[in-house]
């Protein structure tokens, strides 16, 4: 069957449709993207704004059109946590429904982790033994962990790269800003440490996101061009050392990075704060990189269900 797929998340809102089969490994037929910084139109209040509730809506009236010109016979949507936690969400997704007909889902922040996780293990196989997975979006990061495909402990953070980069004013930010955030992320990660590592050691440990992957590019990952099954691995050692180097460049410089984005440059810096502090305090020194994430979970559980 075709399955199409509309994700909201804090940053993008991105339209997946595959082929899918029960038993079967989903096949990309389509994808169209759109970055929209939900985040970055949340009003003082925590609401989201007029502007971001209107251009959401346009864009989702957009994925349905080309879902049906791709022959889409059942669409799955759903919003993570730029929603789940606005105080209009309720009204947000009324109002998308109203004027689409789409009804998206909201994740709570469990579910977005274990959904993630399945993604992983599936990808991975059996033969990973107990996964740790660290994954960042743009409003939360998410870690889970376990021998099988739901994880014993999975837990979500609102450390996201796109919230926290609204914490890091400036162009490069002021260095004493840099450490307050850096102090503060790796509190919150420190306080859920003992309920990630009593499940047991892990023998695979799995990042997933695109700004992972942007930064172990950086650090000479093979680019995307190599195609999905080349192993790439991100070493702590590595973005140690790149975490003090974004912190001193402008957002123009980020850019002459390899395989960094004008749009995903912005929220490097704080995307390598979170994941640096994780792997630091989860005591991780590599991660191996996983193609999947939380949009193959959500076809995943839903094949599971046929």
């Amino acid at each position: 069957m075709r399955l199409g797929v509309i994700d909201v998340g804090s940053n993008t809102v991105h339209l997946l449709v595959v082929d899918a089969h029960e038993g079967a490994h989903p096949t990309p037929a389509s994808s169209h993207k759109q970055e929209l910084r939900l985040s970055e139109h949340v009003l003082p209040d925590g609401q989201i704004g007029p502007e971001g509730i209107e251009r959401l809506t346009r864009f989702v009236g957009e994925c349905l059109e080309i879902a049906e010109d791709n022959g889409v016979e059942e669409m799955l949507a759903f919003a993570t946590s730029a929603i789940r936690e606005a105080p209009n969400g309720d009204a947000v997704l009324k109002h998308v429904e109203t004027e689409t007909g789409v009804q998206l889902r909201v994740l709570s922040g469990s579910s977005e982790s274990r959904l993630t996780f399945l993604a992983v293990r599936r990808w991975f196989g059996w033969s990973a033994g107990r996964v740790l997975m660290i994954d960042i979006g743009g409003g939360s990061l998410e870690l889970a962990a376990g021998i099988d495909e739901d994880p014993d402990v999975a837990i979500s953070l609102p450390l996201g790269a796109g919230r926290l980069t609204l914490e890091l004013p400036g162009d490069p930010p002021d260095a004493q800003v840099i450490r307050d955030v850096r102090r503060r992320v790796r509190s919150q990660i420190a306080k859920v440490v003992r309920d990630v590592t009593k499940v047991g050691t892990p023998d695979q440990v799995v990042g997933t996101s695109k700004t992972i992957r942007s930064l172990a590019r950086i650090c000479g990952a093979a680019p995307r061009a190599e195609g999905p099954y080349v192993e790439r691995t991100l070493a702590l050692a590595d973005l140690r050392e790149l975490v003090g180097r974004l912190g001193s460049m402008t957002v123009a410089e980020r850019t002459q990075l390899p395989g960094v984005s004008t749009s995903r440059a912005r929220q490097l810096l704080a995307g390598a704060i979170a994941v640096e502090a994780a792997m630091d305090l989860l005591g991780v020194e590599q991660l191996t990189l996983c193609p999947w994430a939380l949009r193959e979970g959500i076809i995943l559980r839903r094949l599971d269900s046929l």
